[in-house]
């Protein structure tokens, strides 16, 4: 017995996928190999959710740094303000805050899972849990079915693939969709991870000297070999007991990966910013000011007016500066090189915590071999491939569920009005032919 469409993951793309093949009145199955749907839905956003982002297209695809622009097409028939309405619609009502990241208004991710579900119960898709797919069937350049890892087949017109990436693997993305894309002929590009913490061998990180630090507002960049910036990102970030961590740290990530490929000595150079909004001279004039008007006091007690005691008592010893000296005894040449500390601290890093410990799968199926505005696959008829498993990766804050919920919404309604269309030919075809 066969079903109109099959998706294989119950993650956001392959939620929405289901509810929108459902939508158009395919007979669907939704399979999952966990326990249960949503698992990453459940965990994103601390918790609480970032269902989408509500900046314009522009700005959204710009944060997508990893082939957003191919969603332009997608974003045409489905969108971000779409999405807000789909929840709305479902009785998920969201709310806005910085950098314009939707969450829902419960403040519970689970509210989200739960609206997804009970819209695919009303839909009449049917949900196996605990069912791994093996393999994808396909036959004479079609798609026909699954077979799933205890042996059972199960036929179907059209197949979504919202299997996931390789990161967060205890939701259940293993990397499992991959060589069925690759069967059936299509490029994988190289997995990498992003939006992950960056390692450092540098003394002062092993030292766990600034361990557990956090800067707000810092401007950190990766540096390329002769000092000038690849990428920078002004946002917080933190000081672990391994590297970096925290928001601008994890963007910086997948730039700190591909130049890590290319450096000789297996180190890129970093750099922080922890004044952005003054200049070195401004900055320079308004130390050697207060260090001229209260001569006795530490000197550490002027430089933390400026930056966290512990960051700022860092940088004076890093200036050849004893934070206990009397202000008054500090030199300008001294001075300077503390306030390029604090303008430009440089350091050291040699890689990024592996895949697994990534929120974001760089690299995946080509986005050359789908069709944009459908999410089909341009290698075998009823295969369609949506959410993480495609080679498109943003940022966080709600642009990568963005892209897995537009993905899934496209797949699933193209997937279900082409098992449909064969559906009505079969039927209107004189003569039936034994397979």
């Amino acid at each position: 017995m066969g079903h109109d469409v099959i998706v294989i993951g119950g993650g956001p793309s392959g939620l929405m996928a289901a509810i929108a093949a459902g939508e158009c009145g395919a007979d669907v199955l939704l399979l999952e190999k966990g326990t249960k749907l949503g698992r990453k839905l459940a965990i994103s956003g601390g918790g609480r959710c970032n269902v989408t982002n509500r900046l314009p297209i522009d700005e959204i695809i710009r944060h997508i740094p990893g082939n957003g622009r191919f969603l332009y097409s997608a974003f045409s028939v489905f969108n971000n303000e779409d999405i807000i309405r789909f929840f709305e619609r479902l009785g998920v009502p969201l709310k806005e805050e910085d950098h314009g990241r939707m969450f829902p208004k419960s403040d519970s991710a689970q509210s989200v899972v739960e609206a997804l579900i009970t819209e695919l119960h009303r839909l009449g898709v049917r949900i196996r849990l605990e069912t791994p797919v093996g393999d994808i069937l396909y036959k004479g350049g079609k798609t026909i079915g699954v077979k799933l890892k205890s042996g059972e087949t199960i036929g179907a017109t059209a197949v979504v693939v919202a299997a996931g990436g390789k990161s967060v693997p205890q939701t259940g993305s293993t990397g499992d969709g991959y060589p069925w894309a690759e069967k059936a002929g299509h490029t994988v590009t190289e997995l990498f991870p992003t939006e992950v913490p960056i390692v450092s061998n540098e003394p002062f990180i092993q030292a766990r000297t600034l361990q557990g630090l956090s800067l707000r507002d810092v401007v950190l960049g990766v540096l390329k070999p002769n000092g000038k910036p690849i990428v920078t990102h002004r946002m917080d970030m933190l000081f672990t007991h391994f590297g970096i961590s925290g928001p601008a740290a994890l963007r910086c990530s997948q730039f700190v990966v591909k130049a890590l490929k290319k450096a000789a000595n297996g180190a890129v150079a970093m750099s922080i910013d922890a004044l952005p909004d003054v200049t070195r001279e401004e900055l320079f004039q308004h130390l050697a000011q207060l260090c001229k008007e209260e001569p006795k006091k530490a000197v550490k007690t002027i430089a933390k007016t400026v930056l966290p005691e512990r960051y700022a008592v860092f940088l004076l010893e890093r200036s050849g500066i004893d934070p206990q000296a009397a202000a008054g005894t500090v030199s300008h040449e001294a001075l300077r090189a503390f306030v390029r500390c604090c303008k430009q601290f440089t350091f050291h890093v040699h890689g990024t915590l592996p895949i697994e410990k990534a929120f974001v799968t760089g690299g995946g199926v080509s986005v050359k071999e789908i069709e944009p505005q459908t999410m089909a696959s341009k290698r075998m008829a009823g295969l369609y491939f949506c959410g993480e498993i495609l080679d498109i990766h943003g940022y966080t804050g709600g642009y990568n569920i963005t892209a897995a919920l537009v993905t899934g919404r496209l797949a699933g309604m193209n997937a279900a009005r082409y098992a449909l269309e064969a559906k009505t030919s079969r039927s209107e075809s004189p003569v039936q032919t034994a397979d």
